[in-house]
């Protein structure tokens, strides 16, 4: 809480995963000039990260939980996370030079990328362009839509490539008919939903 929210007894604005200043895009490389020492390192950290003792954050349109990131020390080159999506949930609006792709797990959905709709369903796989400006929208004012996202930004980053911008916060309220929706996060039936729905 802020000295002036304390002051004046309003609650302190929530603050969200993605729009925290301090988040570490890229692990700084300081130590021994030492492969070996870096080798134990990495061969000593998990090889399999328990998705159920990761929690999600942000919301209540949109959730993420952070898989793989550099600060994690596993891995530089990655960002993996899962995106959870409410009904009629839509994240923040922004950009960035590295691209990323999201394989939709479940649900229905759209992406507009610098203008321009493209509609998505479970199984598909959404493709960010390097420096679009986009938004990702579930389309079902009931259900909630998922999906696992890979992006290089932190080898982006490390070569310098700096342009990222936020042109639309995520939203602190839930989406109409979203009231009362929390992420899934232990659910038993992950991708797809209902397997016996064919198209």
């Amino acid at each position: 809480m802020t000295s002036e929210s304390k002051a004046n007894g309003a609650p302190a604005p929530k603050e969200n995963y993605h729009s925290k200043k301090d988040r570490v895009f890229l692990r700084a490389i300081a130590g021994p000039y030492n492969l070996k020492d870096e080798l134990t390192r990495l061969r000593a950290m998990p090889r399999v990260r328990k998705g159920k003792e990761l929690k999600f954050v942000d919301g209540p349109q949109a959730y993420s939980r952070h898989y793989v990131e550099p600060k994690d020390g596993i891995s530089q080159g990655f960002h993996i996370h899962l995106e959870e999506y409410g009904p009629g949930g839509k994240s923040q609006k922004h950009g960035h030079v590295n691209e990323a792709a999201f394989y939709i797990l479940d649900g229905t959905g759209y992406e507009i990328h610098d203008g321009i709709r493209y509609d998505w369903k479970a199984g598909d796989v959404a493709i960010v362009h390097n420096n679009c400006v986009h938004q990702h929208f579930n389309a079902d004012p009931v259900k909630p839509a998922r999906a696992l996202v890979i992006k290089t930004k932190p080898m982006y980053m490390f070569m310098n490539m700096l342009f990222q911008q936020q042109v639309e916060a995520r939203s602190d309220v839930p989406a109409p008919g979203g009231e009362g929706f929390e992420a899934r996060e232990y659910e038993d039936n992950y991708n797809y939903g209902d397997y016996s729905a064919k198209e």
